[in-house]
């Protein structure tokens, strides 16, 4: 079943982000050469221990040019070159104090300049508007300084390779925690951060009996405030189903799983949720291709367990041999990671190993083989980590540490988002279900169908295979209501918005149950997914002992909450009636521009429309002059809040009626205010039009005296609207995948997370 020949995206995203180039940008290396450079360098470590290198070389090289096994991005970026940094996840503590906090800063430029990505637990801050009481002054809070860690990202991640991505964490018993909830509302602010809320057992079972909790200042440990449980956590709800953030983070869980108790507490994690880490550790990471661990049986596959086992103990050695090739950017971290070392090995092409065994994604059969093969690689990489201790000595901390056998490695798993090297590989990303089947992909001004190769393979053979249904398939990202394919197809063929919520959990329960650090995975909603629907899921993953719980709703991310009462008010409570939603402006809109009178001369009113009615209103005064201040102030108020989604009626009725002294002097105005001409004109255009739309006689919405834009005009501008909301991929734009606690790009590779 091995698929070994690397696609034309495969080969694209290669030479774009992963093989070397000159110093004119040349590239000087081909995918063959970096796999070598790669085996080479990374089984030099063998030397250190008296070891021969030539044969792990040989195996590091074949599981990798096979796509069998590929270790995270920094280590094929990096291995053998001057930076030779390979780790992709670093967290950072953040002490409260001013050394402390800048200290953190300068150690994120210089481990975000090396590649890596990084955590912070912001939690030991003391809150806003605390006592300093060095300076006589208040302190600004956890959120004020996550803005500056967040202004530093920005800058380093201009040079290099690979974006620079931040995990910011605050504890839900944190004075500030209704603040950090919402502070991701503007979408224009800690754009290089994720956030998650660490919740605790108490805090979770407060919800479920609707008590309240306390909150508790960092500083002195002191208790000042108790808030509803089930008030604050509709709020996480809330703001995940708005835009996906904040995640959970169920913190109680990760440090009952915490290897090394005796170091401390684990506060934080990685950028996407899956390798929990103590202050300053760093952990490596690589991934096994399931699609290349069946083999055929007569008619049928099955799971070629034989090779499966070889696979993971050669990526055991390759990922503990990273440990000591790697360049660490602190000396700090080398201490800790050389005494814990810690290392993540996953897996990719789950939701592909399923259709080639013709197993449904949301099936309990799925979750069972799920448990099961999970179980199996972290028997054999235990049993791999313990034959190296034998050689080369337990991991240093292991005194104290949860376990009892010699080790190498204090952890062996991890399941992490696998966007980029997913696609190198040619196969589905770590464990979540497909994205889609069929989808476009733009190559300079062509547009390529991609389709999923045993899908396609599939339908050939079926006989029911045709560019115009792989079209079809990709506009609609589902094969589920398309009648011409059989219907077990359609059983096995499921995309995430396929899938009930519920069985995202269960797959991600399944898998961390022999995980030792945890499991990056995105629930993925339908865009008409409901507030309780979020709330279940969250339930649901602290009930099966997830680790953290990541949601996207599709299409949210680029819709802004209005208005929501107050946030800082324990009398607030937040539900589905709270939230209204603001349409994205189109980049075309049409309308009418009247000219009236005022008290202090002639009124210009705009009016503009789109698809759902009234989406904006502009005013000029004449040189008359007028309040030319309060009407556009006016104006730009009106145009917020008619497309949040506030029915037209009540707009107009706030702003007739008012009147101005200047209307009282003249006789020939035709309105009492600037408000009340706005409000007359907002009613006329109404009138004129079906619900302030414009209609053609073709019955479609286009501009008076103006022809329908091409085919080509119209792609030009959905392509640029998809750029600007967030549901495009800022570097080539094409369409977004939001999975594994990240979000991909599998048409360039371009990852938020690297």
């Amino acid at each position: 079943m091995a698929k070994n020949k690397l696609s034309p995206n495969a080969i694209k995203v290669l030479e774009t982000r992963y093989l070397k180039k000159d110093d004119t940008g040349e590239l000087i290396e081909s995918p063959d050469d970096m796999f070598r450079r790669v085996a080479a360098n990374i089984a030099q470590a063998n030397l250190k221990y008296g070891e021969d290198s030539t044969e792990d070389e040989k195996s590091f090289y074949e599981i990798m040019k096979n796509l069998d096994f590929l270790p995270n991005s920094p280590t094929l970026m990096n291995a053998d070159n001057e930076l030779q940094q390979l780790s992709a996840c670093f967290v950072l503590p953040v002490e409260d104090s001013m050394d402390g906090i800048f200290d953190s800063v300068k150690n994120t430029a210089l481990i975000q300049k090396s590649g890596g990505g990084t955590g912070f637990s912001f939690s030991r801050l003391r809150p806003h508007n605390d006592l300093v009481k060095t300076t006589g002054g208040i302190a600004s809070g956890p959120i004020s300084f996550m803005e500056v860690f967040d202004a530093a990202t920005n800058t380093v991640k201009q040079g290099g390779k690979r974006r620079g991505a931040n995990m910011g964490i605050l504890r839900v018993d944190h004075p500030d925690i209704i603040d950090f909830i919402s502070a991701k509302t503007n979408e224009d602010k800690l754009n290089n951060f994720n956030i998650s809320v660490a919740v605790t057992d108490t805090f979770m079972e407060a919800v479920k009996d609707d008590k309240k909790y306390d909150l508790i200042n960092p500083r002195d440990g002191k208790i000042i405030a108790q808030l509803t449980a089930r008030v604050v956590f509709e709020q996480i709800v809330a703001m995940a189903h708005k835009n996906g953030e904040p995640g959970i983070i169920f913190i109680d869980e990760i440090n009952r799983h915490n290897p090394t108790p005796e170091l401390g507490e684990i506060e934080s994690t990685n950028p996407c949720g899956e390798q929990p880490l103590l202050p300053y550790e760093s952990c490596n990471l690589g991934s096994i291709n399931l699609l290349n661990m069946v083999k055929s049986k007569g008619t049928a596959q099955e799971i070629d367990y034989k090779k499966l086992e070889a696979t993971v103990r050669i990526a055991i050695r390759f990922l503990d041999n990273v440990i000591d090739m790697n360049k660490f950017p602190l000396a700090e971290t080398e201490e800790i990671v050389q005494k814990n070392r810690k290392i993540g090995l996953g897996v990719m092409g789950w939701s592909d190993l399923l259709i080639a065994l013709q197993i449904p994604y949301n099936c309990q059969q799925a979750v069972d083989l799920a448990t099961e093969v999970m179980a199996f690689i972290q028997k054999i990489s235990y049993d791999e980590s313990g034959k190296i201790a034998k050689k080369r000595g337990s991991f240093p901390n292991i005194e104290g540490s949860i376990h009892q056998k010699p080790l190498r490695n204090s952890t062996t798993t991890t399941i992490a988002p696998t966007g980029s090297i997913s696609i190198i590989a040619g196969c589905s990303s770590g464990i979540e279900p497909l994205f889609a089947i069929s989808y476009e992909r733009h190559v300079m001004d062509d547009t390529l169908i991609e389709v999923h190769p045993l899908f396609e393979k599939i339908a050939r053979e079926g006989g029911f295979y045709s560019a115009e249904l792989m079209t079809r398939i990709a506009e609609n990202n589902s094969i589920q209501k398309i009648a011409e394919i059989p219907d077990d197809i359609k059983k096995v063929f499921l995309t995430a918005h396929d899938i009930e919520p519920a069985w995202h959990i269960k797959m991600q329960a399944a898998f961390q149950q022999y995980v030792d650090n945890a499991v990056s995975k995105t629930v993925n909603f339908r865009h008409d997914a409901t507030l309780e629907d979020v709330k279940n899921v969250y339930t649901l993953a602290y009930d099966l002992k997830c680790k953290g719980v990541t949601i996207y709703r599709d299409g949210s991310r680029s819709e802004q909450v209005l208005s929501t009462r107050s946030q800082h008010s324990q009398m607030a409570a937040t539900s589905e009636e709270d939230v209204r939603i603001k349409r994205t402006r189109p980049l075309v809109t049409y309308g009418t521009t009247e000219k009236t009178l005022i008290g202090c001369g002639k009124l210009y009113i705009t009016i503009n429309s789109d698809q759902k009615g009234i989406c904006e209103v502009f005013t000029t005064t004449g040189k008359g002059g007028g309040c030319h201040a309060q009407s556009e102030a006016i104006s730009r108020m009106v145009s917020l809040v008619l497309r949040s989604g506030v029915p037209l009626e009540e707009v107009t009725g706030q702003l007739k009626g008012i009147r101005c002294e200047a209307a009282m002097i003249r006789k020939d105005v035709q309105n009492l205010s600037c408000p009340d001409a706005i409000g007359r004109a907002l009613e006329r255009f109404t009138r004129s039009t079906e619900n302030g739309r414009l209609l053609f006689a073709n019955g479609e919405q286009t501009a008076p005296e103006h022809q329908p834009a091409s085919q080509a005009v119209k792609d030009k501008l959905d392509k640029t609207n998809l750029r600007s909301n967030g549901n495009s991929c800022p570097a080539c734009g094409d369409r977004l995948e939001h999975e594994g606690g990240c979000v991909v790009c599998r048409s360039c590779g371009w990852s938020k997370c690297g």
